[in-house]
């Protein structure tokens, strides 16, 4: 069964604790994609259609670019769709690559962490710092907190899924297997 199936049956074992947050952030993406293309259908229909354009239009669609993008890297996470390259599978032993794994784990745990205590540090300036859309002023603060959850939420899932992989190996399993 694919992870995205587990999302959808309520997951399992490890990823149980984050299919809600996971369902959350894709709830969000949904509505954050929708009042995008409103958005650019009436932008376009008012521009083209009836020669009035909208004042802040670009402003909408792309701070709901944001979201749209914040939900799209927690579920690819979760769903294990990044960008994989297996070179060092071809050429060297399994036993070298559970290790090169686990740094690459590790590695992604501090980058995501970094990721995320960089935008929310950057994100409680707010307007004080000038992070608004440029026409309608819309302060960034929310949609910095928004991908910072995002990468907060990654740096969790890759964490926990590492010490699922080690509780495996030392023979102590999980509840997804234990059933």
């Amino acid at each position: 069964m694919s992870l995205a199936s587990r999302l959808a049956a309520g997951g399992h074992g490890a990823d149980a604790a984050f299919a809600w947050l996971v369902r959350g952030f894709a709830l969000a993406g949904g509505v954050a994609l929708l009042v995008m293309v409103a958005t650019v259908v009436v932008a376009v229909v008012s521009r083209y259609g009836l020669n009035a354009p909208i004042f802040g239009a670009e402003d909408i669609s792309a701070m709901a670019l944001v979201v749209v993008v914040a939900s799209a890297i927690v579920y690819a996470a979760w769903d294990n769709a990044h960008v994989a390259v297996d070179a060092i599978d071809s050429i060297a032993p399994k036993r070298a690559t559970r290790v090169t794994d686990v740094v690459a784990r590790l590695l992604g745990v501090a980058t995501a962490a970094m990721a995320a205590f960089a935008l929310f540090r950057h994100g409680a300036c707010g307007a004080a710092c000038g992070a608004t859309t440029p026409s309608l002023l819309v302060v960034h603060t929310p949609f910095y907190y928004a991908l910072g959850s995002a990468f907060a939420a990654i740096a969790g899932m890759l964490l926990t899924r590492q010490a699922v992989l080690w509780m495996r190996r030392k023979g102590q399993p999980d509840r997804a297997h234990a059933r």
